[in-house]
């Protein structure tokens, strides 16, 4: 516990000095795009880490059990999802110049269109920040505070507390930085458990390559079956889909790219960042085949939760002493670069969007304290449920509230003639993740047909469609 403690104390200090020398120039344009001056290179290495949450860290390693590396499929349809969102999304931003995504929706069809895809936003993002953060203080709690008799509540207030700390300041100026540093650690910690991995087993890279190979779990197509959930053209499509929504309208996401001087720039940062993270997520599968591997040589008995394996090794010491605390430093850092930016996004899409008011300095400066706040009552309200069921549902919620946003956006861009009354606007956005999910039900019960992350598409498809449905001539 005493490394674990060490290693965590150190790696807040250093984040708190990148801050330091970023955010000595504060105010609001710098906390919002970082007055445009951002490097694209450290833009794209910093949203890899931002994209590998914390729960990645621990989920794609487990889940080769149960689907092999058929996430690579997945993978794969990002690449073509961040040329999209390069090519046809960024464009737009560029041109309006806006602080906020979401200015478009009041550029093409009002204010109450620019307010109902805020507001989508800021329900998936506040809920997703949190559950990240929860699971992060969790871990800390088990691991170091538990030891020392510290209330959960207090180890959520500090981890938030350090958090706005270091970006009340300089915001997307300082998280740019802080997120390549994140991305390093995590990258790091990743590498030094597979080498810890390779010690115990005893395996060379050419060794530990060539067994990952063989087994049967490295299986990457499945193209036989289509009513998989892990069938070759759903993964991939959705794969593209994914991005173009959680990135390409993510306030959060995107937020960053607006910070780079120039539009080329950006697009280079968002073509580089999609094909770093393939290579990436291939090192996490093989991670979890190599785990089982060593699990069935040693005769361990894993937990049954795909999620639990890797901590479950670490912690009981099957990988070496440092592996623990490098498990716990890589899923801080991978949890903090998503929930930092998190927190700074909700803060600018509440003052820009909601408020309408992004030059006031004072009003930032107070949201994001209770944006900070209102996020440490969702991570008490976890706490206290303490139902895994809870997460899952959270993250399925989230997986409906982006299909709004994607048939907001998509009718704006590919219907020029038609305006949609403003009143039925909200009122297609909220009944067609409602019909979505009356769907999938269907589905099941008629045809044993499971959706997976197609159903983001059709969620999509029938926003649009209802907003064409009660449209006019412009």
């Amino acid at each position: 516990m005493s490394l674990t403690l060490i290693l965590v104390v150190a790696y807040f200090l250093l984040l708190s000095s990148v801050a330091r020398l970023t955010g000595r120039q504060s105010d609001n344009s710098s906390f919002y795009i970082g007055r445009r001056r951002s490097p694209w290179w450290a833009v794209a290495f910093g949203m890899l880490g931002a994209s590998l949450s914390g729960v990645t860290f621990v989920s794609v390693p487990g889940m080769v059990q149960a689907t092999d590396m058929t996430y690579m499929q997945m993978c794969l349809g990002f690449v073509p999802g961040y040329a999209l969102v390069a090519f046809v999304l960024l464009p737009v931003y560029y041109r309006m110049g806006s602080t906020s995504i979401y200015s478009y929706l009041d550029e093409r069809f009002g204010l109450t269109a620019h307010r109902t895809g805020a507001f989508f936003f800021l329900l998936s993002k506040l809920l997703g920040a949190a559950v990240r953060l929860y699971l992060v203080c969790l871990i800390l709690q088990r691991l170091i505070f538990d030891g020392f008799g510290f209330p959960f509540w207090l180890t959520a207030l500090v981890i938030l507390l350090l958090i706005w700390l270091y970006t009340h300041r300089g915001g997307i100026s300082t998280i740019v930085w802080t997120d390549c540093l994140q991305t390093v650690v995590l990258l790091v910690a990743l590498v030094l458990i597979i080498i810890a991995l390779l010690q115990a087993e005893g395996w060379g890279i050419g060794d530990a390559l060539q067994q990952v190979r063989e087994n049967p779990m490295s299986r990457v197509f499945e193209f036989h079956d289509w009513s998989s959930r892990q069938y070759f053209w759903k993964q991939f499509l959705s794969g593209a889909f994914i991005v173009v929504v959680m990135t390409g309208l993510d306030q959060d996401m995107m937020q960053k790219n607006l910070s780079c001087r120039t539009l080329r720039e950006s697009q280079k940062n968002m073509i580089v960042n999609g094909l770093l993270y393939v290579p990436v997520n291939l090192l996490f599968l093989s991670l979890g085949v190599m785990m089982y591997m060593f699990a069935q040589h040693k005769g361990i008995t894993l937990p049954a939760t795909g999620d639990e394996v890797l901590p479950a090794l670490c912690a009981d010491g099957y990988l070496g002493q440092g592996a623990l605390a490098l498990f716990t430093l890589g899923i801080i850092a991978a949890a903090l670069s998503s929930a930092d930016s998190a927190l700074t996004a909700l803060t600018t899409s509440t003052c820009v969007d909601l408020f309408r008011r992004p030059d006031d300095e004072r009003l930032r400066r107070r949201m994001h304290i209770v944006v900070s706040l209102v996020v440490l009552c969702v991570i008490l309200i976890f706490r206290t449920l303490n139902s895994t069921s809870v997460i899952d549902a959270v993250y399925t919620i989230a997986s409906y509230t982006y299909g709004p946003l994607l048939g907001l956006f998509a009718f704006g861009l590919l219907n020029k003639r038609s305006q949609p009354r403003s009143f039925w606007i909200p009122v297609v956005c909220i009944v067609s993740p409602v019909l979505c999910y009356v769907l999938s039900i269907a589905f099941v019960n008629r045809w044993n047909y499971h959706f997976s992350y197609e159903l983001l598409l059709l969620n999509g498809t029938l926003t649009a469609l209802g907003l064409y449905f009660c449209s006019q001539r412009r």
